[in-house]
């Protein structure tokens, strides 16, 4: 990856032009797998790879993904490579205009569809995952009275733990330590509410 940092966006251009399903999902699949050109990616989402390498220089156009080096031999065929270590979007950048607002939680309804998604999907084939797999996996709810400063620190420290746990698994990984690992999604959201 270019960046080890994520990125952070914060312009509505930017923000529109990964605010689309597919896109989405091709960030995802890019982001497991490091490196991809688009014939193995329209594979993973099971799209026409005209359409994959369309969405995949709309992505390339606002920075959120790059050319990365040839792999193998075919110099035909173009990879690409995440620009980031992610992307953060914040709502302080967006709260400033309505169409900043509607894009804003447009896009964020449409991450957590996708979340839920995933989710659902794995629940639905849950019993094809081994006894091991399944006692790993989680669903948990907590509820706090924090405030916002304590909240943004409890954020600030669950991160902290999963980017040490992914950066662990990515060098294991890069080492050929593959045996018994696979893709894991993490989804938490943190938000006050009132009853």
């Amino acid at each position: 990856m270019a960046s080890n940092e994520p990125r952070r966006v914060s312009d509505l251009e930017t923000l529109k032009a990964f605010g689309h399903p597919l896109r989405m999902k091709l960030y995802r699949a890019l982001y497991i797998s490091r490196k991809a050109t688009a014939s193995q990616l329209a594979e993973l989402v099971d799209e026409a790879v005209s359409l994959v390498s369309y969405h995949l220089r709309k992505l390339a156009e606002h920075g959120l993904i790059e050319e990365a080096e040839q792999q193998g031999k075919d110099g035909r065929e173009r990879w690409w490579q995440p620009a980031s270590k992610g992307l953060n979007v914040h709502d302080e950048d967006f709260s400033d205009a309505p169409e900043k607002v509607a894009t804003h939680a447009a896009v964020g309804r449409l991450s957590f569809d996708q979340h839920i998604e995933l989710y659902r999907r794995y629940l639905d084939s849950a019993r094809s995952w081994s006894p091991k797999w399944r006692s790993a996996a989680s669903s948990s709810e907590y509820l706090a009275r924090l405030t916002a400063d304590e909240l943004a620190a409890l954020n600030h420290e669950v991160h902290e733990v999963i980017d040490r746990y992914e950066e662990a698994g990515r060098a294991r990984d890069e080492a050929g330590d593959m045996e018994g690992r696979e893709n894991v999604a993490m989804h938490l959201y943190a938000f006050p509410f009132r009853i």
